[in-house]
């Protein structure tokens, strides 16, 4: 048996082991576990079943991250994305109305769209459009704006009538949260693995002694029923023309996020060869695409590699039986349901806030120096959390980026792809504020 998975992993040729892959998979899952709290109480807040969410997001997880492992032969793991998931509950069901049944109607076409284009090669067109400051500003916007939503749902920012915002009170919620968020730092900086998750299970524990959580009645269980979010997403109410932003505003964040994590964790895992060409990315993104669909009749919110997937890589990581192995834990967290049930609010909120700055280190590669490039990523990444919207902060940023360097000369910068995206971005925002 072992000897035939050393075949298909072609473990020897990658120079790994049985024994180094399944740690590896151990180390991804408990660093990015944290998803299983924290994207059940996102899309709870949109009026979606939090037991039968549980559910959905460690079947998500575990087949999109099984998939990826045995179609591409990778070490990577995906799971609903961060960012995406706040994007469908606060800006589309909670922030336009949406019904959540059809926001998953538009996450199941923008994986659709995804993989017609990864399949066409079209992709490539697209990342070569887009600059690489709005990239970098997408990632930086998405950033602050679910640490933003982090503090909200922690309670330490409030709706304030003058200012808008304001500091909340240090009510115990507040503080057990600020605890969490304490610990985790403390951890990420000793280089603890799981840092997150810890941050979350500990809080969660204190939120019992402060009688402010209940204690489930049994640990181990068989898990909730996916039933009331199953299959309910409504394909025909989101085939509007005024969804087509949020269509894209998904397809295009998964795929730079997408790509993005893929070349960083391909750098580590040594798969880059010579030219520059990274081994299995048209799998990877193939498998990307068809776990945002197959999320999407679950009934969960875009599914796209994940970062963390970088943990196991330093851990040995170098194919894809880490990736299965990763799966394989997911799919056990099903026994632990009764207690990520209960985890509340503030437990998770401190997992927002990390995660936001992880998104937001990177913003120093944009070259603020140059008004040109400095303009449009700065819009996108401040309008995102001022507008509680990941689209408008794209409309805007792609609309000044075409708009700046028409009129300063360079029109020749912007890509001809460039203007079909600015074309609809326009249409967006005036659909949006007229």
């Amino acid at each position: 048996m072992i000897a035939q998975i050393n075949g298909f992993f072609k473990l020897a040729e990658n120079r790994t082991s049985f024994r180094q892959e399944i740690m590896a998979g151990l180390t991804t899952f408990l660093t990015m576990a944290y998803i299983i709290f924290v994207n059940p109480n996102i899309l709870g807040d949109a009026g979606m079943d939090k037991g039968a969410l549980i559910t959905a997001t460690i079947l998500a997880a575990a087949f999109a991250t099984i998939l990826v492992g045995l179609w591409a032969n990778v070490p990577f793991a995906m799971a609903p994305g961060m960012g995406l998931n706040a994007f469908f509950a606060y800006t589309l069901v909670l922030g336009q109305g949406m019904a959540w049944q059809t926001a998953l109607g538009v996450v199941f076409i923008s994986g659709i769209f995804f993989l017609v284009l990864t399949l066409l090669g079209v992709r490539k067109w697209i990342i070569a459009a887009i600059p690489m400051e709005l990239r970098l500003g997408t990632a930086a916007g998405i950033g602050l704006f679910i640490t933003f939503i982090g503090f909200k749902n922690l309670g330490l920012i409030v709706s304030h009538p003058a200012t808008l915002v304001g500091l909340g009170t240090l009510t115990t919620p507040v503080v057990l949260g600020l605890v969490g968020l304490a610990l985790i730092a403390v951890f990420e900086v000793m280089k603890i693995r799981g840092s997150i998750l810890v941050g979350i299970v500990v809080t969660t524990i204190l939120g019992m002694v402060f009688g402010l959580v209940g204690v489930p009645d049994s640990f181990f269980s068989t898990p909730p029923s996916i039933a009331p979010i199953f299959m309910e997403l409504d394909i025909l109410s989101a085939l509007k023309w005024g969804f087509a932003g949020a269509i894209f505003s998904f397809m295009f964040v998964d795929l730079f996020d997408s790509v993005g994590t893929v070349v960083a964790c391909s750098y580590e895992a040594d798969m880059v060869d010579k030219d520059g060409n990274i081994r299995s990315i048209d799998r990877v993104l193939e498998a990307d695409a068809v776990a945002t669909v197959a999320g999407a009749l679950m009934g969960t919110s875009t599914t796209t590699t994940y970062i963390e997937s970088g943990s196991g890589i330093a851990q040995g990581g170098r194919t894809g039986l880490t990736a299965l192995s990763t799966g394989l834990f997911f799919l056990a967290a099903l026994l632990f349901t009764p207690f990520i049930a209960v985890v509340p609010a503030f437990a998770t909120a401190p997992a927002l806030i990390v995660v936001g700055v992880f998104m937001f280190k990177n913003v120093h590669k944009i070259d603020f120096q140059n008004f040109e490039v400095a303009l449009p990523a700065f819009l996108t990444i401040i309008l995102m959390p001022l507008t509680f919207s990941i689209s408008m902060g794209l409309c805007v940023g792609f609309i000044a980026f075409i708009l700046v360097s028409s009129f300063s000369g360079n029109i020749s910068k912007v890509h001809p792809v460039m203007w079909i995206i600015g074309f609809f971005s326009l249409i967006e925002l005036l659909l949006k504020a007229l």
